[in-house]
């Protein structure tokens, strides 16, 4: 008998006959199983037949895919795939349209199974299509016929190296032509994209036949579906290209305004931009963003005049320096020295060094010249303000910006090539130009006053930088859709509100623990209480000064308790008012721990109740009482909430009891959350799963083993 685990138990449909409920013997050859169900039905030609999935994709099942079958599993008999591919094969080519037309439309569907696809295209069924795409006019031919082929293509069977240009060219005239139906025109955007993928002759092949302008025609229709497939060869063109070739065509689609198109007919459409875009969309920002990287990794040369030029118009933009002509050498590197200085560069006498670093390189250089001349009176004042304070309380222009350039290059991922994967694009990008820039005019004047807000000095450089870090994330996450949207909102959110937020995120965060550390909490839990009861009992040894309370004011004493260092009596009697911590000697009063039989606290306590209805809920809150004998007791009122917390979880604990104050309560929490933190340093930014990975089965020997005794030997 076969092993259990090698049954799958599953049903098998077919058309006109009723359902066989059978045991699949996963070990069996799939023909034999076949010829078991056909002989249920009474079927000739087991050979003819194959089974596939009912629900769902209907995917045939063969021998690489029969373990995928689950218990419950309802699959149909059908057609085998080389019979159906002959069969849409011979209809294709029929001379009766109404034929040809149901078998392409079928052909369209079932083209999704690789199988399948194996079988129609050892016959050249793909070639077929492509001679009926070269002849044909039927536009509802035309449709099923591109999409059998995009579907029978899509499964890397065949190269898509030897289409004819013939072929080619009639594909590209429906994507140019305007009044091609648009199911056609998105399977035949889909056929070209994956062309360009497939090799550079074909990029080549497409580039030349499919013009940009239509493409940017297609961006503005209302069909999201044409809209998305433009947009994906219009990336894969731009990402197959060599750079020369890539540089003509942005500039071409920065002539035809392709940004603002983007802007106004997709994020700021009718309907929410889906994820197929949204990828494409980030990937037309990355790869727009990266031709800023060769600024980003190239440092400044000291030797380049032209650099050092615009180090020069920076300073003299800043101050109003008197002429430099009529000065000494040496007066005059002295007085650039100083302005450099004021500037905020470190190293004031060769401020091209502090370029050098890369990234930020010379990106960094190019974002203060547009910041100077893009809003000159922004950038005096700026570096006027700070000139004027203290030393140690300005902020440096060139290092804030030359760091501030560092962390925007970091959040935009500049020089990163786009992920296959990846959708978070940026709105904003679409709003404007240059974004890199603006957001650094936008960014440098909100760090110049977060600087104020933190009342920073040169020493908390690096903590004034992650606050400016974490307002930029956090206003970009948004999804601002302009570039003063993004202003308002990065301004809102100062230091006081990351204050708050960062406050409130680690509350949450310490809410929703993962199971493991909550389990970790429980662990610690005892060991923790015993701190605490150890604390507890110390500070009834070290004892308390309490206060009698008597309607006859000249009768109030003050007398103190306390616990023998041994935990085995309560000594206590009364002291004068200027008396420190008495010695244990002086108390002649004691009890022993083993007579006490019980605490009560508040009403419950006699001298409570003998007072009843005259004290306030103030003393009723601090009185507690120990019973130690059949009618005696001693009586408490503790000087605050907390001696009271004290005493009785001390007393509790003498007891044999559970402590039970709010006191408690909140100790165990801080220290736990203290250990835990602590416990949890080094998993820092690791993201804890939710159950602990499975324990693998044991080997089925230990012949693995090595056997010391038979080396020796």
């Amino acid at each position: 008998m076969p092993q259990q685990k090698d049954i799958v138990k599953i049903a098998i449909q077919m058309p006109g006959a009723y359902p066989q409920l059978i045991q699949l013997d996963q070990k069996k050859p799939l023909s034999a199983v076949i010829k078991e169900v056909c002989d249920g039905w009474n079927l000739p030609g087991p050979d003819n037949y194959a089974l596939q999935y009912a629900d769902g994709v209907q995917t045939y099942i063969t021998e690489s895919n029969r373990l995928d079958i689950k218990n419950g599993c309802i699959l149909r008999l059908t057609k085998a795939p080389g019979r159906c591919a002959e069969d849409l094969f011979k209809g294709i080519q029929s001379s009766d349209s109404g034929v040809r037309c149901d078998s392409l439309k079928e052909l369209a569907s079932v083209s999704t199974d690789v199988t399948f696809a194996q079988e129609f295209i050892s016959r050249d069924g793909h070639l077929l299509l492509v001679k009926i795409v070269e002849d044909s006019h039927d536009a509802v031919i035309m449709t099923h016929t591109l999409t059998a082929f995009m579907e029978l293509m899509d499964h890397g069977i065949v190269s898509w190296e030897n289409l004819s240009t013939v072929f080619i060219k009639k594909i590209a005239s429906f994507v140019n032509g305007k009044s091609s139906d648009a199911s056609i025109q998105q399977v035949s955007l889909d056929i070209l994209e994956s062309m360009v993928m497939s090799s550079h002759s074909l990029f080549l092949q497409v580039k030349n036949e499919v013009t940009m302008e239509r493409l940017i025609a297609h961006l503005q229709v209302t069909n999201q579906l044409i809209q998305t497939k433009a947009m994906a060869l219009l990336m894969a063109l731009l990402q197959t290209a060599g750079d020369s070739d890539r540089e003509d065509m942005f500039e071409f689609l920065n002539k035809k305004n392709l940004r603002q198109y983007i802007y106004k007919n997709i994020i700021h459409s009718s309907g929410s931009v889906q994820d197929e875009m949204a990828h494409y969309l980030y990937v037309l920002q990355s790869v727009t963003l990266n031709h800023l990287e060769p600024r980003m990794r190239t440092p400044l040369d000291s030797y380049n005049q032209e650099q050092r030029d615009i180090l020069h118009r920076l300073r003299q933009a800043a101050f109003e320096t008197e002429p430099e002509n009529n000065l000494t050498h040496e007066r005059r590197r002295s007085l650039c020295a100083k302005e450099f200085k004021k500037l905020g560069f470190s190293n004031n006498s060769n401020p091209g060094q502090d370029l050098v670093r890369t990234p930020p390189g010379l990106l960094a250089l190019d974002t203060m010249l547009y910041f100077a001349t893009r809003y000159p009176d922004a950038y005096s004042r700026f570096v006027l303000e700070n000139s004027s304070r203290e030393d140690k309380h300005e902020c440096p222009f060139a290092r804030s910006s030359i760091q501030l350039t560092l962390i925007l290059c970091e959040i935009l991922r500049i020089g990163e090539p786009p992920s296959e994967t990846g959708s978070n694009y940026h709105p904003i990008f679409f709003s404007q130009d240059r974004l890199l820039e603006e957001l650094f005019c936008i960014c440098i004047q909100l760090l110049n006053k977060t600087w104020k807000e933190m009342r920073a000095t040169q020493e908390d450089f690096d903590k004034v930088m992650q606050v400016v870090r974490e307002q930029i994330t956090r206003t970009l996450s948004s999804k601002p859709t302009s570039l003063e949207l993004f202003k308002n909102k990065v301004n809102a959110l100062n230091y006081s509100e990351i204050l708050k937020l960062r406050q409130t995120e680690r509350l949450h965060q310490e809410e929703t623990l993962a199971p493991p550390v909550l389990e970790l909490k429980e662990r610690l839990k005892p060991e923790l209480l015993d701190l605490i009861r150890q604390q507890r009992l110390n500070r009834l040894c070290q004892g308390t000064m309490f206060r009698k309370i008597s309607s006859r004011r000249r009768q109030d004493k003050l007398w103190y308790c306390r616990l023998s260092p041994n935990h085995k009596m309560l000594h206590y009697g009364d002291v004068e008012e200027d008396t420190d911590i008495p010695p244990i000697e002086t108390l002649q009063k004691k009890i022993p721990v083993a007579d006490i039989k019980g605490l009560l606290t508040g009403k419950d306590c006699p001298h409570m109740k003998e007072n009843k209805g005259k004290q306030t809920k103030e003393v009723l809150d601090l009185a507690f009482s120990i019973t130690y004998d059949v009618e005696d007791s001693l009586n408490f009122i503790a000087p605050s909430r907390t001696d009271f917390c004290l005493w009785t979880d001390g007393l509790s604990v003498l007891l044999g009891r559970e402590m039970s104050s709010e006191s408690m309560r909140s100790e165990l929490e801080i220290l736990l959350s203290m250990e835990i933190k602590l416990r949890l340093l080094d998993l820092e930014n690791v993201q804890i799963p939710e159950a602990a990975p499975a324990i693998p089965k044991p080997p089925s020997n230990y012949n693995f083993c090595y056997d010391l005794s038979q080396t020796e030997q």
